[in-house]
């Protein structure tokens, strides 16, 4: 390669080889990934008056937010099957953010004893409950609810669905994304500037990079692990929340398992729930598969909360680990969080067109909500500083 960035007609060159066609569509801002970072970012580019088009993989928007109904269809007051919570006094930017949006929040159900299962042979241990310095919040809706405040406020124009992004290509003129549209369609674009909210494994795994990035920063993104994947949630669903009357809050710990950790998850509607993460390692969740690890969980639920618990209506199990577009490989053996220190950053060529802005790569909250709403407005507000050289 002659310079670190291909010329115009290289780029061309490449393009027919491909068979990409010989136009393209242009935008400032390519924004790829459609949860709740790119969804963040498209917001605040919008209120900026900049040009944005948004790729997202799935056919539905939130990546990791995921709120369903019983069925496991979509849901407007649903179960959420990605994250649950928010801490406002820990994390106000995310709480300014839910203000904004106008959504209502309740507090996480902890009225109650607490249970621990220590062995199968033993009945668990019923303590009283201590409550919560910090209370765990939810939102009225599901967290899909703010997926959903975000998306009503964008130029619908502007976001596409069933876009896979499968190659960034550097010229002069800015970034060539190649996409993958539903039916194997391909199409692609131009933009000035790259936000990337994919997990930092996943944008290894499944994005090809011309010119490549340093052997470093590559490898600084395998070594990054993605939030959620490592884990399975398993949901029960009952007429009436019937712990409650027995005086327990729902929340159980258990060394037995399936359920390492077990919660109340009845909706502000009252729809009643339990929900438990899983505590078995992905592989071993693959050998045993989701009708075994169904039964074996609500048998869990009948020893912890009795007979009632052992026809709910519908059930639910989310395994994050077999997500396409959440998890690599190297995910399912990696049961760790991500660190404040992020992702490493860009050096070289590529500095000033393509950002990682998921929250991987927060710096204060990494792995949670709070983290992806912080990483996507820096990205979005160091755009705004730099495009002047570049627009």
């Amino acid at each position: 390669m002659k310079d670190a960035t291909l010329q115009h007609t290289d780029v061309l060159q490449i393009q027919q080889a491909k068979g990409w066609g010989k136009t393209m569509t242009t935008t400032e801002v390519a924004i790829l990934g459609g949860g709740l970072a790119g969804l963040n970012a498209a917001r605040l580019l919008h209120r900026a008056g900049i040009d944005f088009q948004l790729l997202e993989a799935r056919d539905r928007l939130g990546g990791r937010v995921l709120t369903v109904d019983e069925t496991g269809g979509h849901g407007e007051d649903g179960f959420d099957l990605g994250p649950s919570w928010f801490w406002p006094r820990m994390q106000p930017e995310l709480a300014a953010l839910v203000a904004d949006l106008q959504i209502s929040a309740f507090s996480q159900h902890t009225a109650g004893d607490v249970l621990f299962e220590r062995t199968a042979q033993e009945r668990p241990y019923r303590m009283g409950g201590t409550g919560q310095q910090q209370a765990s919040m939810r939102l009225v809706g599901g967290v899909g609810s703010l997926i959903r405040a975000i998306a009503r406020d964008l130029p619908q124009g502007d976001i596409h669905m069933q876009a896979q992004v499968t190659e960034l290509l550097l010229a002069d003129g800015g970034v060539t994304v190649r996409i993958v549209r539903a039916g194997g369609v391909e199409d692609h674009l131009t933009a000035q500037y790259v936000i990337s909210t994919l997990p930092p494994r996943l944008m290894a795994e499944a994005i090809r990079l011309v010119p490549h990035p340093a052997p470093a920063i590559i490898e600084g993104w395998r070594k990054t692990p993605t939030w959620m994947s490592p884990h399975a949630k398993f949901f029960a669903i009952y007429n009436r929340p019937f712990w409650r009357e027995d005086g327990l809050s729902g929340t159980a710990n258990s060394l037995v398992g399936p359920l390492a950790e077990i919660h109340d998850a009845t909706t502000y509607s009252n729809k009643a729930a339990l929900f438990g993460f899983v505590g078995i390692p992905a592989a071993q969740r693959a050998v045993l598969g989701p009708d075994v690890l169904q039964q074996a969980a609500t048998e869990q639920l009948v020893r912890l909360f009795g007979p009632q618990a052992m026809t709910p209506r519908a059930t639910l199990l989310k395994d994050w680990a077999t997500a396409r577009f959440t998890a690599t490989a190297a995910d399912a053996g990696d049961p760790s969080h991500p660190s404040a220190a992020g992702s490493p950053e860009f050096r070289g060529e590529w500095t000033g067109r393509l950002a990682l802005s998921g929250s991987e790569t927060s710096h204060t909250e990494p792995g949670y909500l709070a983290g992806a709403v912080e990483a996507s407005r820096k990205t979005v507000e160091a755009w705004i500083e730099m495009r002047a050289r570049y627009v």
